[in-house]
């Protein structure tokens, strides 16, 4: 990795001794851009009242009520292919379709109405058992040689049930496997072989069987798209904030370089203040997809029962503020070692003749990136804490 982070620098600093570095920067942004920008449609669909609306709503970390968010209720309440981008990522949409085997969408018009061609995969949504419409509707996506998976919804409302009939008698994990069997044989006396089903609440995504639908599409789906799906992933569990940090740490390197071609403009104090800006952007989305913003954690505490306060109490970097500042980032700058040394050394070679420049872009580009990666490793360390505390193990030694 080194040797590809000198490479892309030393073909930075070509561009800027040839006056280019605004199109040296362009182009990092443009790949950036690029790279949190891949499309994909995911399809959501099944049989009238499944609960499809809440599902999508919870894949995109948004309840009933917020701002575009599906609306659900206990009829059916989609009528027409409907696409929900998610509220970060608007390339990534989920599109909730209207129940198979409705009056105005039969079984056998289907596929012509919502334009299955479109989509990158397919979840098949059911509250109890599937249907033939459901099988048919599988059948048709493999025709097409793309992925369906089934998820059996409302678990935790069966669960509550067979506990209140049982009481005493009554076995969590037994239960699960009755109903994740009852509903393959389903699947297989409808014709299909070796069917897969994902228990799932739309209400407790972190617990039962979304976390291994999580694992399963990401190792399905073409590689290109898997940052896609990572990100647009509500944060539910230890593995994903990993697989996050990892992903965000790949791209340091890159607003490194930015912050290199800054460098190079010899104006007074104006890479340091754009190296401000940048991190404060940087750090804004590291906050926020790795749950530590007020409203990740706030979601969490309504689903974890754990309160807000006691999630909040686990988080030791003030970067994690509930609002972050230029201020904060200075303040969080100059407590990490070498970092002014590195700063006022940046500030002052600048101006010296035919050295100073690439010296300065060298210090800038190694001040941000061991910055970054320093941020990045106390938050997901705060991240993890959270998570930790949510499951209601005690986090203070």
């Amino acid at each position: 990795m080194e040797a590809e982070i000198k490479e892309a620098l030393q073909n930075n600093e070509q561009n800027l001794q040839n006056n280019a570095q605004n199109l040296a920067v362009e182009k990092i942004h443009r790949f950036l851009e690029e790279k949190k920008n891949i499309p994909l449609n995911i399809a959501i669909t099944g049989d009238s009242g499944s609960g499809k609306s809440t599902f999508v709503n919870a894949f995109r970390g948004l309840k009933r009520g917020d701002k575009g968010a599906a609306p659900t209720g206990c009829n059916e309440t989609t009528t027409e292919v409907t696409a929900y981008p998610h509220p970060n990522y608007p390339k990534v949409i989920l599109w909730d379709l209207p129940g198979v085997g409705t009056p105005r969408f039969r079984a056998d018009k289907y596929l012509d109405k919502v334009g299955l061609d479109k989509f990158d995969f397919f979840i098949i949504i059911s509250a109890t058992r599937f249907t033939e419409n459901n099988v048919k509707l599988a059948r048709e996506i493999q025709k097409m040689k793309k992925k369906f998976y089934f998820v059996r919804c409302k678990i935790d409302s069966d669960l509550c049930n067979e506990e209140q009939d049982f009481k005493t008698k009554f076995d969590r994990e037994k239960t699960l496997m009755e109903i994740r069997q009852n509903c393959i044989q389903n699947l297989k006396d409808e014709g299909l072989t070796s069917p897969e089903v994902f228990l799932v609440s739309s209400f407790k995504l972190g617990k039962f069987d979304f976390p291994l639908l999580q694992k399963t599409l990401e190792r399905q789906i073409p590689r290109h798209k898997r940052d896609a799906l990572l990100f647009a992933m509500p944060t539910i569990n230890s593995e994903i904030i990993t697989k996050k940090k990892e992903v965000f740490q790949s791209c340091i390197k890159y607003h490194a370089l930015v912050s290199a071609a800054i460098a190079a403009v010899p104006v007074p104090d104006l890479s340091f203040a754009v190296d401000l800006t940048l991190l404060l952007r940087v750090l804004k989305e590291y906050i926020l997809e790795l749950g530590l913003d007020k409203s990740s954690l706030e979601r969490l505490a309504a689903s974890s029962d754990v309160p807000y306060d006691d999630l909040r109490s686990v988080i030791k970097s003030p970067l994690a503020a509930e609002k972050i500042t230029c201020e904060l980032i200075l303040k969080a700058l100059t407590a990490l070692a070498g970092t002014a040394v590195l700063m006022a050394a940046e500030e002052g070679s600048r101006f010296i003749p035919i050295f100073g420049i690439p010296v300065a872009m060298g210090l800038s580009f190694t001040t941000t990136y061991r910055a970054l990666n320093h941020f990045l490793d106390v938050l997901a360390e705060d991240a993890q804490r959270v998570f930790i505390k949510a499951l209601g193990v005690d986090t203070s030694v």
